[in-house]
Parts: structure tokens; C-alpha cells; sequence
């Protein structure tokens, strides 16, 4: 663990306005933000926890930073045993994740990476989910809110989908897009002040 350094500059490498929301939670304001861009499609057989992993550290590698700057990634995917559910091409995609995730547990793994020159800290986070049997007209009210687009799965837990989740296991957070109480660990690891930071 590296000693606070009250002078690095926090860079977010996501686009997601729900994770700015989430460290924003938690009094962090990123100095910038940076997503990078990267080939983002699974490998031939790739393990769904696997997958996240290289994602996640493949963004971190991507985003440009100077020297008194920390880099923020994140990479969540929703896995159906050992298929990859990534983000729904179009409203059919999305009502075909509903019905397979309809009345069955799943899996929703995040992976958070810190950067800090040449050296990185990374956590992945597991929760369970499961989803209540959803009806037709559940699913088609649903695919009207267009709240799938862009989310894995085709579902936001915080969203209209969130009544359609009985119980989860594991982290509310993580399942949301990035893992508090494990970023803030990183964060800390890493030298970054979370509290006691000056605005």
C-alpha cells in the first residue's frame, strides 16, 4: 500500500454516468474523465469472470495518464453459467436476456482496475441475482422504457428492472457498475486521500 498522496489527480476512464453517481456517493469527484476505446468482444470460450478481468485491465492500459495521475476502470458483465451476456444489440436481444434470465439465478460480475504509472490493483466482484418469473406483458412494458439499452444483460438493477429482483447476494453496488467498498480499497492502496481530500 502506497502512503497518501494528497497531489494525484483522479481519472475515471468510463463513460458511465452511473458510476460517476456511485463515487460521487462517496465524496469522490474524478479530475477527469477519459473513456478509452477498446475492443470490448469475449475470446473464443472465455470464461465470463475472465472476461471482465481483461477487460477491466485492458481499459486501465488504454487510458492516457500523466504522472501524478490515477486511473479508474470498471467492467461488468452479467453471466448465465458460462455464457456472457454483454449489452443487447436491439430491443429482440434484450427480450431474449429477459426470458433466459426469467425465473433463474445469474451471476453479475464487475471488475474494478487502479492505475498508477506501471503498476495496477484489481478486484472482481461476484453477486448472485435472481429474477422473478416475468410474465409477457411484464417483458414488453418493460422493452417500452428502452432502460436495456446499453446496460449488460439488458437490465439496470437501480432502474424499472429492479422489480423484477427479489433478493441478491453480494453487492449492491457492483451489480449497479462499480463496487464501493472495493474501489475505495483500491483507491486507498494506491495512494488516493478517499477522506480527509481537500475540495
Amino acid at each position: 500500500m502506497l502512503g497518501p498522496d494528497p497531489g494525484l489527480r483522479l481519472v475515471l476512464g468510463s463513460a458511465s454516468p452511473r458510476r460517476l453517481e456511485l463515487l460521487a456517493q462517496i465524496g469522490v469527484v474524478p479530475d477527469a474523465v477519459r473513456p478509452p476505446d477498446i475492443d470490448e468482444d469475449p475470446r473464443p470460450r472465455e470464461r465470463p469472470l475472465d472476461y471482465v478481468h481483461r477487460i477491466a485491465a485492458a481499459k486501465a492500459a488504454a487510458v492516457e495518464a500523466g504522472a501524478q495521475e490515477l486511473v479508474l476502470c470498471a467492467d461488468t458483465t452479467v453471466a448465465m453459467g458460462r455464457r456472457i451476456m454483454g449489452k443487447p444489440a436491439d430491443a429482440g436481444e434484450a427480450a431474449a436476456f429477459l426470458y433466459a434470465l426469467s425465473g433463474r439465478r445469474h451471476r453479475v460480475i464487475t471488475s474494478v482496475a487502479v492505475r498508477r504509472g506501471e503498476r495496477l490493483w484489481q478486484r472482481d466482484v461476484t453477486t448472485t441475482v435472481a429474477f422473478k418469473r416475468l410474465s409477457d406483458a411484464e417483458i414488453n412494458a418493460y422493452l417500452v422504457t428502452r432502460d436495456w439499452a446499453g446496460k449488460a444483460g439488458g437490465y439496470a438493477i437501480q432502474g424499472p428492472a429492479g422489480a423484477f429482483i427479489p433478493w441478491i447476494n453480494g453487492s449492491f453496488t457492483a451489480v449497479v457498475g462499480l463496487p464501493l467498498a472495493e474501489t475505495v480499497g483500491l483507491l486507498t492502496a494506491a495512494g488516493y486521500p478517499i477522506f480527509g481530500r481537500q475540495s
